[in-house]
């Protein structure tokens, strides 16, 4: 690995620890200190307005079926989630967020708000754009390898 790359990878690796250690350290000082990181992810993909299904959720966090429903299951004895049964087919459950996800997933929406308006910062368009285009190859990337 040449300097630039390794400058670049260990800035990658310093900004994920960070952004990781601060969602930590500002979960166990909130009034959410009884979720755990992973109950907060979930939270996050099961989102404020679209009712996914367990499998759909699962997937988007590249988890089995049987650790979410366990996951599932802790966050609806917390009171974050709820199961809503279809109207149509009372044998689709859908996931959605009680008034308690909501009111989490708006305080962990708004630190990631923050996060994204200090990174962008005094950038002009194209090197939005240009940063926009990196993100995107590197969540192919991703995709790819997963």
């Amino acid at each position: 690995m040449d300097e630039r790359d390794k400058a670049i990878n260990d800035s990658l690796v310093r900004i994920y620890s960070g952004i990781m250690w601060i969602e930590e350290n500002e979960l166990s000082k909130s009034k959410f200190n009884d979720l755990t990181m992973k109950e907060m992810h979930a939270i996050h993909a099961v989102t404020m307005y679209d009712h996914k299904s367990a499998s759909e959720v699962a997937k988007e966090l590249h988890l089995t079926p049987g650790t979410l429903t366990a996951t599932v299951d802790r966050l609806v004895r917390k009171g974050y989630v709820e199961r809503l049964r279809s109207a149509d087919d009372r044998r689709v459950i859908r996931l959605g967020l009680t008034k308690k996800g909501r009111v989490f997933y708006r305080a962990h929406e708004a630190f990631h708000n923050m996060m994204v308006n200090s990174f962008i910062k005094d950038l002009d368009a194209t090197e939005i754009k240009t940063i926009e285009k990196a993100l995107w190859n590197l969540e192919q990337f991703l995709h790819e390898h997963s």
